[in-house]
């Protein structure tokens, strides 16, 4: 198969390029690298299965040959990107989408959109079922990126429905794994960040708002198991152990126990979501998925990479 990632220099898109091209299949990988970087890719220069594309998805794309199936992973995912990128993240979830539609139209290719958690917002029901429409302020600050995936997964049913696209949503609840940028504001990385360098590690409010952290590999494994299943409602992807903020930290602070940090807390901010933890019985049912790594050895893994990468402090 000849496979096109939109997002491919991403931490997720890169990752994921990774598994494919392992499968032996061919990767077209598409980034305009506002968050992407170049580094996620290097390694695959010389490799006659990748292709990189350096375009913006905003814009119509044409990509010669066959294309088998696209994953659509084109957007800023973190506060600190979509902060900066506001008009990018909501035309790469609205323009990108659409015209990510249309290719896969064009090529009579599979179409997966890479969704989130965020759509729930402040959730009131726990754990959120993929029937749940969510409690999102459209002004709020997080909207940048809550509402543009849900208009991204609008746009996704609209095209399936009127147009017949073969299409999948998937909605990824807190990913994390090697290659992630340690100044993205997620809060995995920075907790790490902080404890390599034995700064306070910063937990806002009292530390009880909780969230479900799913290890990229098994991530990645729940998305190759919605592009192969024929199902186009959405689908929660995550890993439903739960979390505290405060008990994360602690949990850090176990796995580097010679760090010096000490835990600090700050004024939470309005617009945290308090719980996100996904209902998996849809899953389960359609893809026969589960989450298999857990949170201590994802976290050991993630805490070795930004050693081996010298990431702890921020470049310049």
């Amino acid at each position: 198969m000849r496979i096109v990632i939109s997002g491919a220099a991403g931490f997720l898109g890169s990752n994921l390029t990774d598994l494919i091209l392992a499968q032996g299949y061919e990767v077209v990988g598409i980034d305009n690298f506002i968050t992407g970087k170049r580094e996620n890719l290097s390694h695959l220069a010389g490799n006659s299965k990748f292709t990189l594309i350096e375009h913006d998805v905003i814009e119509p794309l044409k990509v010669d040959g066959p294309v088998d199936r696209i994953y659509h992973l084109a957007s800023p995912a973190t506060t600190v990107g979509y902060y900066k990128n506001q008009i990018a993240t909501l035309k790469a979830n609205s323009e990108g989408t659409c015209n990510l539609l249309e290719l896969a139209l064009e090529k009579n290719a599979r179409f997966l959109v890479a969704s989130t958690s965020e759509i729930y917002g402040e959730a009131a029901k726990c754990p959120q079922p993929e029937t749940y429409w969510g409690f999102v302020n459209p002004i709020g600050l997080r909207s940048i990126y809550d509402e543009a995936k849900r208009f991204s997964e609008t746009c996704t049913m609209a095209y399936h429905r009127e147009r017949g696209a073969d299409t999948r949503i998937i909605r990824m609840f807190n990913t994390y794994g090697p290659r992630m940028d340690p100044f993205d504001g997620r809060v995995v990385t920075t907790f790490i960040r902080q404890a390599l360098t034995n700064e306070p590690i910063t937990v806002y409010g009292d530390g009880t708002q909780a969230r479900s952290l799913c290890y990229v590999s098994d991530t990645l494994a729940g998305l190759r198991a919605a592009m192969d299943e024929d199902f186009h409602e959405p689908i929660n992807i995550g890993n439903p152990d739960l979390v505290s903020i405060v008990e994360l930290a602690r949990e850090v602070l176990d796995l580097l126990p010679q760090s010096r940090s000490k835990i600090a807390f700050a004024t939470k901010p309005d617009y945290d979501p308090r719980i996100l933890k996904p209902d998996l019985m849809r899953a389960r049912q359609v893809l026969g998925w589960k989450p298999k790594v857990s949170r201590k050895e994802g976290l050991a893994n993630l805490i070795e990479d930004f050693k081996k990468r010298g990431v702890a402090k921020r470049p310049g």
